[in-house]
């Protein structure tokens, strides 16, 4: 019976072919309310002075935390498997005026 409240519980997911190409983010600004925590993916290209966002995502704060939890799980699974990432230096100032 437990296999069988399993499968009844599984989810289909669409992806629309657009977002399954995927976007590609150097850079991620964070803000944030009481409510809710709003994170702007970008792709900035510092030669042309000039930056995009790609993907905005909104979520509680209570899920935040649950996305913080899972991707350091994975970091860690990552690096067992292939070894230590070293973090990357902070961007120096890139001119662009908001």
């Amino acid at each position: 019976m437990e296999n069988n409240q399993q499968q009844q519980k599984q989810l289909q997911i669409k992806i629309a072919d657009e977002i399954l190409k995927g976007f590609y983010a150097n850079a991620m600004q964070v803000m944030h309310s009481k409510e809710e925590f709003v994170l702007d993916f970008m792709n900035l290209s510092p030669m042309q002075g000039a930056g995009i966002v790609g993907s905005r995502v909104i979520m509680s704060p209570g899920h935040m935390k649950r996305v913080i939890a899972a991707l350091q799980e994975n970091m860690a699974k990552y690096e067992g498997g292939f070894g230590k990432v070293q973090e990357a230096d902070e961007p120096a100032e890139m001119g662009f005026k908001g």
